[in-house]
């Protein structure tokens, strides 16, 4: 995958599992006999320096992407995190065009099944875990009781072995000190507040 301009480049390796993890829903697209594309949560997995190595999901047996992806197991996942149309509107200066901010990633993926039942018990639990945290009641599958076992046999889990990866942040790096200043006031009264939060953290890569 191409890199992006260095001025959108993530800046940590930080900041990248932020987006995977804060935004987990993402498009699994293959290609085979045609595009296949399913919107899946995803998980991420990290090496021992940290590093973003692989993403965790499942499938539902039924979907025929499954075994489209078994026979070519070569996908995409892609990740949109906070975005935001940015009009001229905001700006004293009229002369400025619209633009788009936001902040993406794609990854370039080996998918690999895993077919044990208790792989993917543990790919579900570990979503569950994480989308259930700080909720008063949190739920967990234990709670389904026998129903578990049924609907468990409907999915199977998959890891994503990363290959490549672009992820773009563009967040008003090369704007103007000025129109800057405009489209976070105008943010910070209209929203996406996510988005003006982020530009706000990534304000001191600007040119």
């Amino acid at each position: 995958m191409d890199a992006p301009p260095d001025k959108y480049a993530a800046r940590s390796e930080a900041d990248v599992l932020a987006l995977v993890t804060a935004h987990p829903l993402a498009w699994v697209v293959s290609a085979g006999e045609g595009f296949s594309a399913t919107p899946l949560p995803l998980r991420p997995r990290l090496d021992g320096a940290g590093q973003l190595t692989a993403l965790a999901g499942h499938f539902a047996r039924s979907n025929p992407q499954v075994q489209r992806l078994r026979a070519a197991p070569r996908a995409l996942a892609l990740f949109m995190g906070p975005h935001g149309y940015v009009s001229p509107s905001w700006m004293e200066d009229r002369t400025q065009a619209p633009t788009w901010n936001y902040a993406c990633a794609a990854f370039d993926c080996d998918i690999v099944f895993e077919e044990s039942p208790e792989a993917t018990r543990a790919v579900l639990d570990e979503l569950i875990e994480a989308m259930e945290a700080g909720r008063p009641k949190a739920w967990g599958a234990d709670d389904m009781g026998p129903r578990y076992e049924g609907l468990s046999r409907g999915v199977v889990g998959f890891r994503a072995e990363i290959r490549a990866r672009r992820v773009v942040f563009k967040l008003g790096q090369d704007e103007r000190d000025d129109v800057f200043a405009d489209i976070m006031a105008a943010l910070q009264q209209e929203g996406p507040q996510d988005l003006a939060r982020l530009m706000d953290v990534y304000a001191a890569a600007r040119a």
